[in-house]
């Protein structure tokens, strides 16, 4: 299976991304805040381009309005709707599955839980649960607590890259995942990170902004990627003008992070 890559974009490189993004991944917040986004997402609906819908959790805090993100998921109607979760809260982001099972959702848009939890009996017991509530598609974020405890590094986003690898490594030889499952894999703490995962059948789509955020900042990657994490999110600075200079780092940073994946 070949895996699915997007790099979220600021609005001055969405029409950019479609010559590097195998698909475009949806921040639902953002079409409420910027007309020209809307009109991008509405455009490749048009033009049949695969969509992603996030919840906008990571940026947010917290899942964005229900109401909001039902208006957006019946008017876009995205190939895939990742379903509101709780951050490092299992039990909550199972009762909310449970819910969105039972919501009716346009023809032909698939419903993506994610797997939270603070240890890996809930990350374990939440993926099983999804299963059996009938999702098709689950996700694992990428900075769960949980990652750095169970991978001890003196480098956080190292602890955390090789902790998220460890988690899911250890569900799939436990057989809670299996080679026929699809999983997504939401964003990352290194680029680098998912070349260790090349060899799993399952992985079916990543989404990512790390080539962005960082070429915006004048920080190139190099083949080995790199060491530290920039913590600023994709909607911070989401209507900025973008030098050429940013540009062409951008442009490096992407085909770098497929290089470097060997995706």
């Amino acid at each position: 299976m070949k895996v699915k890559i997007s790099h979220e974009v600021p609005i001055a490189l969405l029409e950019t991304s479609k010559k590097f993004n195998d698909y475009d991944y949806c921040l639902p917040h953002l079409l409420d805040q910027h007309s020209l986004y809307e009109e991008y997402f509405r455009q490749a609906k048009a033009e049949g381009r695969y969509i992603i819908m996030d919840n906008s959790l990571h940026e947010l805090g917290e899942a964005y309005d229900t109401k909001r993100l039902l208006h957006w998921v019946n008017e876009l109607k995205p190939n895939e709707f990742i379903v509101p979760d709780v951050w490092e809260n299992a039990n909550a982001s199972v009762r909310n599955a449970k819910t969105w099972a039972s919501i009716e959702l346009p023809e032909g848009v698939e419903k993506v839980a994610v797997v939270q939890g603070k240890s890996y009996t809930d990350f374990a017991t939440g993926y099983q649960r999804y299963k059996w509530l009938g999702y098709r598609k689950i996700a694992f974020s990428y900075g769960a607590s949980w990652f750095a405890e169970c991978f001890q590094h003196p480098n956080q986003y190292v602890a955390k890259m090789m902790g998220r690898l460890k988690t899911i490594n250890n569900l799939y030889k436990h057989n809670v995942i299996s080679d026929f499952d699809r999983v997504h894999l939401l964003g990352c703490n290194l680029p680098q990170e998912f070349l260790y995962y090349k060899d799993f059948k399952f992985i079916e789509s990543i989404d990512t902004s790390n080539p962005v955020i960082h070429g915006l900042k004048g920080m190139r990657y190099s083949e080995g990627g790199l060491l530290h994490k920039d913590k600023e999110k994709i909607d911070e600075n989401f209507i900025q003008p973008i030098s050429p200079k940013q540009k062409e780092n951008v442009l490096h940073n992407v085909k770098m992070f497929r290089k470097m994946n060997q995706l």
